[in-house]
């Protein structure tokens, strides 16, 4: 497999850990970049999710994370917006390396299908699919 045709290239939170999601993703063919490796290590640990946001915005970056949390904070939605932002993240915290990287890979089909859209925004992404959320 290789990386899809209409899928940007994506940027792994730290959530996702360093080593054996992006490790997996990229067996399945997947172009990535770890916030480890934008970033370094370990100046990674101390990396406002409000900076990597605008980061991945300004390059057309799509996101994965596992924290839901982005839909609560509103200095993290107010950056999804302004830079356009369009993220994924995982509904589930209690997974396995390989049931996160399972999870995004069962529904990338999906996922592509959604980065047709510039964004702002952000997928729930589950054992069923992917549902949008709403940044409003």
């Amino acid at each position: 497999m290789s990386h899809p045709d209409g899928l940007p290239d994506l940027f792994l939170d730290r959530s996702l850990g360093r080593r054996q999601v992006p490790a997996l993703l990229r067996s399945a063919g997947l172009r990535l970049v770890t916030l480890a490796e934008r970033y370094g290590v370990p100046e990674d640990e101390g990396i406002e999710d409000v900076r990597w946001l605008q980061d991945v915005g300004e390059l057309g970056e799509v996101a994965f994370k596992k924290d839901e949390r982005i839909r609560y904070n509103p200095a993290e939605k107010a950056a999804v917006v302004t830079v356009g932002v369009r993220g994924f993240y995982l509904t589930r915290q209690d997974l396995t390396a390989q049931a996160m990287a399972g999870r995004f890979l069962d529904n990338l089909d999906a996922i592509v299908d959604a980065c047709a859209d510039p964004g702002p925004f952000l997928y729930a992404v589950n054992q069923r699919g992917i549902r949008r959320v709403d940044l409003s």
